[in-house]
């Protein structure tokens, strides 16, 4: 009888630490974090890169806290909250239900011109840029993904931190066989074109604290970011040629934000509002099997109108509604060794504007150029660094803005400058753990092309020739 006592006292020991497990491991994964929600449904074949992240890591036995095993019998859970955590353990461990999150917190400092707030040395600096999101990932069906983020982001006068609708959409996979897929997916989306626009929000997933400003415009980002939209997309691998991956769709951009108002109308003093007309987008990328070749092609044709105030008048001129196209075409290619990667990103990008019924902006047609060449070095499984220059241009027939400012000489003589940008960029990234990590960069900035016209709303208090410092750190959990 003894021996049969301790036999029933060992398998109830036995079994007892399972149970314990996986309430912690509940607890975890509500602050766990992930890249991107959206890489959660990429080919399971495709192996890491830059806009996808390995799997969260779990934490062994051995790491758990001691007091997880001080659980009694008298103290179970009711019945609807073991149901709860029962379904939930049971959709985490087949991978159907996950939540997690990121948060970054940047220093800006800048000789002048202000970056993300009053970011110059006479203001003593910046911390105006802080990034947090929360995501979440439910698959209800083998082929069926329901994903959503709320973003909140604060960064100078452009966002207030003001948490909002990343994206969240359906995503059903119609066709799945190996390493080829095809599927369809709605909602708020996130657009893709260039190498980094889908996770750019991640800073985890970006290659320094600032992406390269000509491509990926911090100013414009609502509207770059994500839209409302439908899309296709297709993944096709081969065993010799690799792989190639697409998306296309339809969609409805984000317009309504006051930088991108600012960014986009001629005027920068225009009280009206953009509304958005249907537009389309699609990007289409190759990559070889062992990922060192990189290609992609990415193109949008975004449509808006402008819908001004009862009365609205320019320079003494009224002002009447009026239509934006802007059809940015880019070109991508990357080169990845074991040590180092290439990277090269170009575009042009056309704009063409319509009605209005000024004299000034009546016809008005013009093409932006812009291209960055960047190289990074992993020093160590922890530490790299990178180097990039960064060039763009308004109008590509005016590079210096002389032309520009010949238009009105007496307001715009002198801020030729603020049409284009040339940034030599330098950085250091340390992975400090796999949820931790800290960044610096300096930029020296000929040009003031891409800063905010909300946080540098006059010409005359901008500067040609600056400097600009940055660290951020970041933590996924």
């Amino acid at each position: 009888m003894k021996m049969l006592k301790c036999s029933r006292l060992n398998n109830f020991l036995s079994i007892f630490p399972d149970k314990t497990i996986r309430q912690i491991v509940l607890l975890l994964l509500l602050g766990n974090v992930s890249v991107h929600a959206q890489a959660q449904y990429q080919n399971p074949k495709t192996t890491i890169s830059n806009s996808q992240e390995a799997p969260a890591k779990w934490l062994q036995v051995s790491e758990l806290p001691i007091r997880a095993s001080e659980v009694t019998e008298n103290k179970k859970p009711s019945g609807l909250i073991d149901r709860t955590i029962d379904w939930y353990q049971k959709k985490s461990v087949q991978s159907d239900f996950q939540i997690h999150g990121f948060i970054g917190q940047s220093y800006i400092l800048s000789s002048h011109n202000n970056v993300f707030g009053h970011s110059t040395s006479g203001a003593g600096g910046s911390f105006g840029l802080t990034e947090a999101g929360l995501n979440a990932s439910f698959r209800p069906l083998p082929k069926l993904l329901i994903s959503a983020q709320v973003l909140s982001r604060r960064a100078g006068e452009g966002s207030s931190g003001m948490p909002r609708l990343d994206f969240a959409f359906l995503d059903y996979r119609l066709y799945s066989h190996e390493a080829n897929q095809f599927g369809i997916r709605a909602g708020r989306l996130k657009n893709p074109f260039g190498f980094y626009n889908d996770t750019r929000d991640v800073p985890f997933t970006r290659p320094s604290i600032l992406l390269p400003q000509s491509i990926y415009f911090d100013r414009t980002r609502n509207l770059a970011l994500s839209g409302d939209s439908v899309q296709l997309y297709a993944d096709v691998g081969h065993s010799r040629w690799g792989t190639f991956s697409t998306q296309v769709g339809l969609l409805f951009p984000i317009v309504s934000d006051r930088d991108t108002e600012r960014a986009v109308l001629v005027f920068p003093n225009m009280h009206g509002h953009l509304t958005r007309e249907v537009s389309y987008i699609g990007r289409g990328i190759y990559e070889t099997n062992d990922k060192r070749i990189r290609l992609g092609v990415s193109g949008i044709w975004l449509d808006s109108n402008y819908d001004p105030p009862v009365g609205e008048k320019i320079l003494g001129l009224p002002i009447t509604s009026g239509s934006l196209q802007f059809s940015p075409v880019y070109f991508s290619a990357q080169y990845n060794a074991e040590r180092w990667s290439l990277t090269g990103e170009y575009a042009i990008r056309h704009f063409a504007y319509s009605g209005f019924h000024h004299n000034t902006i009546d016809t008005t047609n013009f093409f932006g150029e812009s291209f960055y060449v960047q190289g990074e070095y992993r020093i160590t499984p922890k530490l790299e660094t990178f180097i990039r220059y960064d060039v763009m241009f308004t109008d590509r027939s005016d590079k210096n803005g002389k032309i520009w400012a010949s238009k009105d000489s007496d307001r715009l003589k002198g801020f030729e400058h603020s049409r284009y940008a040339k940034d030599f960029t330098v950085g250091l990234r340390w992975n400090v753990t796999p949820e931790f990590m800290v960044r610096a960069e300096y930029h020296h900035v000929n040009g003031t092309g891409w800063i905010s016209r909300l946080d540098n709303p006059l010409l005359n208090q901008t500067e040609k020739n600056w400097d600009l410092f940055a660290i951020q750190a970041s933590y996924r959990f």
